[in-house]
């Protein structure tokens, strides 16, 4: 953290003195808000290098931080000097990285466990690829706990066996969509998180980074048959419907 600190005020009057020469020369018109702009896109850059040149020296360091903060503060630089439009905002946007970074980390493993079993009747998926869609006419819903490197999540419930009790249902990926159609008559609540994307239940959103929402229909506690899911995402979208 010390490190941090002093190569943020390094490169402030780096900037700040930069800034101060050209408008002396006469190319741009300085202001604290002009160089505030330029500055913290260049900090990003500044660490994310540091972190590369210290995972490849095998100092410490990471590469898939110093390759995302180099690459998040490009975009900003490039925004300042309007060859594209990107805010610190879009942050969110990056998300499709995570399938990159775990493509690569992937070439480097030996071999990949792949794992489907059941648990009590549950189902349960384990570091697993690709997408998983229960849209089958009368397919029964059970407890279930699924978890994803990367994909799609689609359930119709519309389509679906409910039996009546209460059955709860985990989602837990790194990258991804979860899409779900609930019919009107049949009660749930969630509890959706992602660390960057967006969350929208019945009309509710959130959407951002490090974004949550909770949700539960007005006569869940009293009903029989209801649904209960816990959605978990690193990046991607979490959607829920009535259809």
């Amino acid at each position: 953290m010390k490190n941090m600190v002093r190569y943020f005020i390094a490169i402030t009057f780096i900037a700040i003195g930069v800034m101060l020469v050209l408008a002396n020369i006469g190319v741009i018109h300085f202001n604290f808000s002009l160089a505030w702009s330029y500055i913290y896109p260049i900090f990003f850059i500044v660490i994310g290098l540091k972190w590369l040149f210290d995972f490849l020296k095998k100092i410490g360091g990471s590469w898939i931080f110093g390759s995302f903060f180099i690459l998040f503060g490009t975009l900003l630089l490039l925004d300042r000097f309007e060859i594209i439009s990107f805010t610190f905002g879009d942050i969110f946007k990056l998300w499709p990285l995570l399938i990159i970074y775990i493509g690569f980390m992937l070439v480097g493993r030996k071999k990949m466990k792949v794992e489907y079993k059941g648990d009590h009747g549950d189902h349960t998926s384990m570091f697993s690829f690709g997408s998983h869609e229960f849209i089958n006419q009368n397919w029964k819903v059970e407890p279930m706990k699924l978890s994803n490197w990367a994909g799609d999540f689609y359930f119709d419930f519309s389509k679906a066996f409910i039996p009546d009790k209460e059955i709860p249902i985990t989602i837990h990926s790194l990258a991804g969509d979860v899409t779900i159609l609930m019919p009107e008559s049949v009660e749930f609540k969630v509890y959706a998180s992602v660390k960057a994307g967006e969350v929208n239940v019945i009309g509710q959103t959130a959407e951002g980074i490090n974004r949550s929402l909770t949700y539960e229909t007005k006569a869940y506690d009293t009903s029989l048959r209801k649904i209960d899911f816990n959605i978990k995402l690193k990046a991607g979208s979490i959607r829920i419907d009535y259809v």
